[in-house]
Formats: C-alpha cells, structure tokens, sequence
C-alpha cells in the first residue's frame, strides 16, 4: 500500500499460513467474547480472491458463525463468485471509484471504471450489499459531487470517502483547509438533497462533525467521553498478512503480532494504549469536539511525520 511504502521495515515478509490465519480468526472471536462486542470483520486488499486461502478463511469464518465483508476490486468477480460469496457470509462488497471515468482509469489502471460498474449490478443480483469508497485528494476533489450523484443512480447501497494520506513526495496532492471546508458543505448540500435516495452517505470525514457544528446542525455533549470520531486505538485495528497489527490500516502504526500475543493484550496493550492519549492532538485537544471529531490523524502522520500533529485539512483556528 502506498501509506506505507517509505517504511521498508514494515512491508510483509511472510504471509501467514491458513491454520495461523485460523488462530487468528479464534484470537478474534475470544476478545470480542471477553469484551462483549460484535466482531466486525472486513477483509481487504489488493484482491483478496487472489489468495490460494481464501475460500478456506470463509469457510471457517462461516464454521464460526461469522459474516464479513470485501474491501477489493472488480476484476474478478462473476455470478458463480458471487453465489459463494453470499453462501459463506458476505454481506457486503466495497469496491473503489476515486472519479468519473477519466479519473478513476487514471489513477487506477485503465477500464477499471467501466469493470466497477459492471460489478455494482452483479453483486447487486446475488444479494450482496454494495459499498462505493473514494479516496479524495487535490486531483479528484472537483468530481465528487458528480460522484455522488452517479452512485445514487446506480442504486449503490453504501457511499463514503476518505482522505488520501500523503507520503513525503505527494504533498501536492493535498487540499488547502479552505477548499476543503467549501468541498464539505457542497457535499453536505448534495447529501441533503438525495436524502430520499436509497443509497446511505456514510460520514466517515469525521470533519463534517466541525461543518455542522459550525452551521448549527450539530450540538457536542457535555459529557467527556469519546462517542464518535477517530476510531484509532478505540474501535478498530488492521491485521496484516504475516500477522502484525496496525492501530490503523492508512498508516504505519505497528502495536503487536497475533502470531506471539493475544488480541487481548494488543489491544490493551502500552502501544496500542499511546493512541487513545487524545488530549495530546494538536488543534484537537483544546477543542470542543473533542470526544466526536478529532479529525484524521492518518493524514497527521502523511503531512507531518507525526500522529499527533494537526489534521492538515482541519480548517478551525488555535
């Protein structure tokens, strides 16, 4: 992945074998078990079909009782994949459009954009729920709303975007704060207007917490407790191939190995432990929103170096 190219140390070395994926897969199970949440899998890529195990994950998956879902691409999906898709579990399939045909092909490879909208019907038929993702940055941003609209009309189920975390050469590719708070309140506005579509807009830009704040739309609680936002080192983790564990997929943030810990003592652990210390983010800590935006740190991490450091599209003033 591109978040975490610059730091060689951290690329797989070794993929896991199936029973180790397994233990793993059990590991999940007994923390969730413990600390009495639902385990929310998703699988990602690349293209997880292009595992040899992959079918083996879901078949034990399934064995467990357990749905999950496809963070991957197109280019190998048929009615047949599908059918066994939904027969073991899949509940939902997200593929990316990061623009209108032009763009996406551009920054994907060419015809992925017509091979992403032939897959929405497919999946669609076999009873997959469809999520569209895409990955926002200086060259795509002026496309959304036509984005949004596109989707609405393909019937897509779940739509969202996220920011495209920068590496030390891509700092161009970045949005001023300015822009990007005029970006927020055209889509707010498009989402608006589409509120009776089908399609769900999903506010992950944890941003549009401040946007509506700042329109009156929203109102923060007295209580301090985290309830929403940035969910890293509170709500989710990434387990990479060869079984390290990442606070969050969109940037190097290693805080152990299920391969020699349990989920248990990672996520509980004095690593894991550092990205809870929210009253140590820069422009987040003296703000109101505190305990529900916060912002993206990934993006901290791409700018600055630092995940501690100011969200760098963050538009509120010290």
């Amino acid at each position: 992945c591109y978040s975490v190219a610059e730091q060689k140390n951290h690329l797989v070395k070794k993929a896991l074998s199936v029973k180790q994926c397994f233990k793993i897969v059990d590991k999940i199970l007994m923390f969730c078990k413990k600390t009495k949440c639902y385990p929310g899998i998703n699988i990602s890529g690349g293209d997880p079909l292009l595992v040899d195990y992959f079918w083996d994950i879901a078949e034990y998956l399934k064995k467990k009782g357990l749905k999950f879902s496809i963070l991957g691409n197109p280019f190998h999906l048929d009615k047949a994949t599908c059918d066994r898709l939904v027969n073991l579990g899949c509940e939902s399939y997200q593929m990316s459009l990061d623009g209108l045909a032009k763009t996406h092909d551009l920054i994907r490879k060419r015809g992925s954009f017509r091979a992403t909208i032939d897959a929405i019907e497919l999946l669609k038929s076999a009873g997959i729920r469809v999520a569209i993702m895409n990955t926002i940055s200086a060259i795509n941003f002026s496309e959304l709303n036509k984005l949004i609209w596109l989707v609405t009309d393909l019937r897509v189920d779940l739509f969202g975007f996220a920011r495209y975390c920068p590496t030390s050469s891509n700092l161009l590719n970045m949005i001023r704060p300015p822009d990007y708070r005029n970006l927020l309140e055209e889509v707010w506005e498009t989402y608006s207007s589409l509120s009776d579509n089908k399609t769900i807009f999903s506010l992950k830009e944890h941003l549009f917490k401040l946007l509506l704040y700042e329109k009156g739309l929203f109102k923060p609680s007295s209580k301090q407790i985290v309830v929403d936002g940035c969910g890293c080192g509170i709500r989710h983790c990434a387990i990479l191939p060869d079984g390290q564990v990442f606070a969050c997929r969109r940037f190097v943030s290693p805080v152990g190995n299920l391969n020699t810990s349990t989920m248990e003592e990672i996520f509980f652990g004095d690593e894991m432990a550092k990205y809870r210390q929210i009253e140590t983010l820069e422009g987040c800590k003296d703000c109101k929103l505190l305990y529900c935006c916060r912002g993206c740190h990934a993006t901290s991490y791409g700018a600055f170096g630092s995940f501690f450091a100011k969200d760098p599209q963050c538009w509120k003033l010290p």
